[in-house]
């Protein structure tokens, strides 16, 4: 994505053994179901907060993770886990750090045939859901806000970017 960004941190969310850093920040962090080494902590995300401080990130990074956290699960009380989840996204970013998801994405085969694919994102999702000018999202919740930076095709998956912004 980028050269070498000095003093930044970037997270990547269900990242495995081996956490992703496309922006090339120099402090690399990762979240996991399982403590697999250094710098990953261990955490489900579909119930959990993300185990980080509020603005301590740079960037944040899901690579083929958001289709596996379900919309909606009642655990007995309903929760909007998605929702959740791009909350806590917005919390731990700093303002203007970005956010990169890259998801197989609607219409596209990829994106239903996996079972474990719960949560099926289109081209619409973020840019009305949790946009800074629509924010669709608000009604399940959202209270943050992201300005759309780029939406492209890689093939069956949706790669998108987005900046924190202050919500107004």
């Amino acid at each position: 994505m980028s050269d070498t960004v000095s003093n930044t941190r970037t997270l990547d969310l269900g990242c495995g053994p081996n956490p992703k850093n496309p922006f090339n920040a120099n402090e690399l962090y990762g979240v996991d179901v399982r403590n697999l080494g250094p710098n990953i902590v261990s955490a489900d995300l579909v119930i959990e907060p993300i185990p980080f401080e509020s603005g301590m990130f740079d960037f944040v990074t899901a690579f083929d993770f958001i289709e596996h956290v379900p919309r909606l699960l009642y655990v007995p009380h309903r929760r909007n886990c998605f929702v959740e989840l791009m909350n806590e996204i917005w919390r731990v970013l700093k303002v203007g750090g970005q956010f990169l998801a890259l998801t197989p994405a609607y219409p596209h085969a990829p994106a239903f045939r996996d079972p474990t694919h719960v949560n099926i994102i289109t081209e619409e999702t973020f840019p009305l859901y949790f946009d800074d000018k629509n924010r669709w999202a608000a009604m399940y919740g959202f209270t943050g806000a992201f300005e759309v930076i780029e939406q492209q095709w890689r093939g069956p998956h949706l790669l998108s970017i987005m900046r924190k912004v202050q919500v107004s």
